[in-house]
């Protein structure tokens, strides 16, 4: 049963990272939320014993892969923004839906503007209001991705 609990995980990330390089028009591309680090955090918060840091940075790394970018910089903005959450997990599980997407919301913009700073000490990158579009996206996504996956959680008796 355990190793059934580690396998849902792994699938909801595996969606995540799907969801994360799905072409979509170039007029929404920009809106694209935080499919992975919504999961990851959702993970963290809840079992934080089993998705932490390592996973995080696991999994940015494979995000940097996909995505062609520069190896490291969206795992060490994904490693810092999920330390942040899980150090203090017992703190923002108390907290309503809604409070929590903003926290997800600030560590969101942690995560963007930890990754812009990165790539402007690697290379003459110029930050635009736009690169903070998904942090919007991601706040909208929270509620119903937090659902979802308790829903998955509680139904697989994931613990």
């Amino acid at each position: 049963m355990l190793a059934n609990n580690g396998i849902i995980i792994l699938f909801t990330l595996l969606i995540a990272l799907l969801a994360s390089i799905m072409p979509m028009p170039i007029s929404f591309d920009v809106f694209r939320p935080d499919w992975v680090l919504v999961v990851l955090l959702y993970w963290s918060i809840a079992l934080p014993n089993k998705v932490n840091v390592i996973t995080a940075w696991v999994m940015g790394f494979i995000l940097d892969v996909l995505l062609g970018s520069t190896l490291g910089v969206h795992a060490a903005a994904m490693a810092i923004s999920v330390y942040i959450i899980v150090v203090n997990f017992q703190k923002v599980r108390n907290f309503s839906l809604w409070q929590q997407a903003m926290i997800i919301g600030v560590s969101a913009a942690l995560y963007h503007l930890l990754i812009f700073w990165m790539q402007r000490f690697l290379s003459d990158v110029v930050f635009l209001p736009s690169y903070l579009y998904p942090v919007i996206t991601t706040i909208i996504l929270w509620p119903w991705a937090f659902l979802l996956l308790r829903r998955v959680r509680r139904h697989f008796r994931i613990k």
